[in-house]
């Protein structure tokens, strides 16, 4: 398994706003926490409608990757995100924390300032 290629499929399918392919790359068991915005939602089907709620908040929600590190069952992303709202685009900074359990992903902290 290539960690990388895992996370940049990954990233892709959030900048596509593909809940399936995202999904697809969860562990059964994983958590996901936005340690900024105090959310958390655990098991694989609460975190795929956390995320689809995200989205119908944020349909124009777009990431690019600063920095990508691996390891063999982890990676770190460094990101900026852009959404568009009430006519003006608003842009922040975070990163990503990605443990990995069976060759998917077991955990997504994130971590990014305030917008």
């Amino acid at each position: 398994m290539n960690v990388r290629e895992l996370i940049e499929r990954y990233n892709d399918a959030w900048n596509r706003q593909d809940l399936d392919a995202i999904h697809a790359e969860h562990h059964p068991e994983i958590v996901f926490h936005n340690h900024t915005a105090d959310e958390r939602a655990e098991g694989a089907d609460a975190v795929r409608e956390h995320i689809a709620q995200i989205f119908r908040n944020n349909p124009t929600l777009r990431f690019s990757t600063r920095s990508l590190s691996a390891g063999d069952d982890f990676a770190v992303c460094e990101w900026t995100a852009t959404v568009e709202r009430d006519g003006r685009t608003l842009e922040w900074d975070g990163v990503d924390v990605f443990p990995l359990a069976d060759g998917r992903i077991a955990r997504k902290d994130v971590y990014s300032a305030s917008h």
